[in-house]
């Protein structure tokens, strides 16, 4: 027969989970722990009524008792995770912003035209049979002049048209000239440097995109911070007609199969002999795109390379250049200045 005590207290568990579940608010939730569960509770009074009961009576009134509390704390708890969600999402819900933008259309994102550019020609370039290698925008005066035959009398290298970097507080390269490139051109003798270094040498065919910094004004068809792709090949038996063929096929892989390429005479200190690239137009004149020529055998020695045995090729184009020139834009600035109704036109 079930005991007085063990009765009240199964009833006792019972109304108090109805009640809990019952409870809409933390406060109303607080008042029902104290009543339920506090030190004037009705389960606290019959807990202090086993000291009157039998050893036997008090263990099993005992564990009853326990049973009940311990029925009574998982419902407030259980109702208190509830609630307290609930209070939450009412937070968040009276907090959110409604950060949409009605046009009456739908305005979609896209890739910037300089970045499609860039990416259009690596697609033109890896079809080719390139590779695609990068390099540091923070070079050494080695790097960026001497490796690539420029004399310290060289022009480019005048605080007039490079930006040198302060490196005498930076750790272990305090005796080096830090520059910001001025052309990818420094990632060309790394890549031969490294072939050297990692394997017997070339073949090398790379292109070599990337930023670079000039000390320029900004105007129409100039920017100080622009973007290049160089394109560099190291073999044996590499000829001007080798050069010649690559360029006449990149023209018509990215400008259309309707233009052609030539090459004029002209002068870099890093490729002899050296030439710049027009491309053909629909008026029937020529448009200059870049320079290229064959690698200057000072160079080949300078990443360790025997030009008695190797030759190679290498071009330039600007990037940005070839966006302006591909979109017919009138401003070189106008790509850089963000304003969404010039960009949203490409």
């Amino acid at each position: 027969m079930t005991s007085p005590v063990v009765a009240e207290a199964e009833d006792l568990v019972r109304s108090g989970i109805q009640r809990v579940s019952a409870a809409e608010s933390l406060d109303d939730l607080a008042e029902l722990q104290t009543e339920l569960l506090g030190k004037k509770s009705r389960l606290n009074a019959m807990r202090a009524t086993l000291k009157d009961a039998s050893p036997e009576d008090r263990k099993t009134l005992g564990r009853a008792l326990n049973v009940s509390r311990t029925e009574l704390e998982k419902s407030l708890k259980g109702r208190k995770a509830v609630i307290t969600e609930r209070v939450r999402r009412a937070a968040l819900d009276a907090e959110q912003l409604d950060l949409t933008e009605s046009l009456g259309r739908v305005r979609v994102g896209h890739v910037h035209p300089i970045t499609q550019t860039w990416e259009r020609l690596e697609d033109v370039f890896v079809g080719m049979g390139f590779s695609v290698e990068d390099g540091p925008e923070v070079e050494t005066d080695w790097f960026n002049f001497e490796a690539l035959n420029l004399p310290p009398s060289h022009p480019a290298r005048s605080l007039w048209d490079t930006l040198y970097l302060d490196s005498s507080e930076i750790p272990g390269v305090a005796q080096e000239q830090l520059v910001l490139r001025t052309h990818t051109s420094p990632v060309q003798v790394r890549t031969m440097m490294r072939a050297v270094r990692e394997s017997s040498g070339p073949p090398i065919y790379v292109v070599c995109p990337g930023r670079v910094y000039r000390r320029d004004t900004a105007d129409a068809t100039h920017l100080p911070v622009f973007h290049q792709i160089e394109g560099l090949v190291v073999d044996e038996g590499i000829t001007m007609g080798d050069l010649s063929g690559t360029i006449e096929e990149f023209t018509k892989a990215y400008f259309g199969e309707s233009l052609t390429s030539r090459l004029r005479p002209s002068y870099f200190p890093f490729t002899e002999p050296s030439a710049e690239v027009d491309i053909s137009q629909s008026d029937g004149s020529w448009l200059e795109v870049g320079g290229c020529g064959m690698v200057h055998p000072n160079v080949l020695r300078h990443a360790g390379l025997d030009p008695e045995r190797w030759t190679g090729f290498a071009f330039g184009f600007g990037i940005d250049r070839l966006a302006y020139i591909r979109h017919g834009v009138a401003d070189l600035r106008d790509l850089v200045t963000n304003d969404m109704r010039f960009l949203e036109q490409f």
